[in-house]
């Protein structure tokens, strides 16, 4: 019988290799629908979100890249951008669309029924593909607000063809390096029907598209009670799991630091990464934080999250695969779950962080982060301006 210690020294590779994207949109004000909070020392535009977010990395090697928002984080050049992003450490990722901000989406983007609406919409992600031809991005991520409130209000149907042509209009300018990642969501802002509800929507429009199209899963954008892993399972088995939004939930969509509200739910959906090959180098897998830090700072928010993340990922690792598959074979219904439940409570914190400091990384990210006088640095240097938030 191995120790823990000795099967931890047999994963630090996949470990090593392991990257989660930053949103940029985490590091400016965000609330929720009765108030968006501000503080001190808050990103005025992309590129201090961009240095904010390099801060994560610098402390953890776990965040190389930042997605954008358009227009959130819009620039006169992005090739200026990009550089900065380098001169930080860090590169530009994922694209993300946004069509539900404008007043002329008030029924719908991609979905409506209005043609002027979508042909909105779908210019809007032609000028995302522009930028990320000049960001050296490879993911175009959409997630659409579009759907009705009222039954009757629209047709259904017709909103799924509308759907069907505008993204293959947008999947026919991607260049043969980049990917559509559609995500999906079952209510908010539309309450009746939502024309992207659920994977399986998602799904028959981007098989439909071809091999550059996946589905995007946001681990906040689903019924309670949804088994997600379950999902997690087949669209790798599919090979259309293109990325994850992480984040955490008590309710709905709550946009929590990952792993905060169900720490196991986590390590489930890790395992099932892990058995479905979407830690290796070719699975094509992205995974990126989706969150807004409302109460807490940002940075020391975005460090704990991409620590969370790597330390289910650790646990998911040192699953006894064999002996699990074994009892699972046998019917051994008790000694497999007990096989999940040991590696669930390894305490591999201690192993990470004495790990972390062979390589040259903080043992304690957080405590190093605290320390580094960057908070206070950026506090009194950011003075005057408007400070970025939702919209901006």
């Amino acid at each position: 019988m191995t120790s823990p210690a000795q099967r931890f020294a047999t994963i630090t590779d996949r470990l090593a290799a392991q990257a989660i994207e930053l949103p940029s949109w985490a590091f400016g004000n965000s609330g929720t629908r009765f108030r968006v909070f501000g503080t001190p020392g808050t990103p005025r535009d992309p590129f201090e979100k961009i240095a904010d977010a390099a801060q994560v990395h610098a402390h953890t090697g776990l965040a190389p890249s930042v997605a954008l928002h358009i227009p959130w984080d819009k620039v006169d050049d992005y090739g200026v951008l990009r550089a900065h992003a380098e001169e930080h450490g860090v590169a530009l990722g994922t694209i993300n669309s946004n069509t539900f901000q404008d007043e002329e989406y008030k029924f719908g983007s991609l979905a409506a029924s209005d043609p002027t609406a979508r042909q909105r919409a779908i210019d809007h992600h032609f000028d995302c593909i522009d930028v990320m031809h000049a960001t050296g991005s490879r993911d175009l991520k959409i997630w659409l607000a579009d759907g009705t409130n009222y039954s009757g209000q629209d047709d259904m149907r017709r909103r799924q063809d509308n759907l069907a042509e505008s993204l293959a209009t947008i999947y026919g300018r991607l260049g043969d390096e980049h990917r559509l990642v559609l995500e999906y969501k079952f209510f908010e802002p539309a309450f009746y029907h939502t024309d992207v509800p659920d994977w399986g929507t998602s799904y028959a429009q981007v098989a439909a598209l071809g091999d550059k199209a996946m589905v995007c899963l946001d681990t906040g954008h689903h019924a309670p009670g949804t088994n997600i892993e379950f999902i997690v399972m087949q669209l790798l088995r599919l090979g259309k799991l293109g990325s994850f939004d992480f984040n955490s939930r008590y309710y709905a969509d709550d946009d929590l630091i990952v792993g905060s509200a169900d720490p196991f739910q986590l390590f489930r959906i890790m395992v099932e990464v892990v058995r479905g090959g979407g830690l290796d180098a070719d699975s094509g897998v992205a995974f990126m934080l989706d969150q807004c830090h409302n109460v807490e700072e940002k940075i020391p928010g975005q460090i704990r999250s991409v620590l969370n993340v790597q330390e289910m990922t650790a646990r998911a690792l040192l699953i006894d695969r064999d002996a699990l598959d074994a009892a699972q074979r046998a019917n051994d219904v008790l000694g497999a779950n007990g096989i999940l439940m040991d590696a669930f409570y390894t305490d591999v914190r201690p192993m990470l962080a004495e790990w972390r400091a062979s390589r040259g990384l903080p043992a304690d990210p957080m405590a190093a982060y605290a320390a580094s006088g960057y908070y206070d640095r950026i506090v009194a240097e950011r003075v005057g301006g408007t400070q970025a938030g939702w919209g901006a």
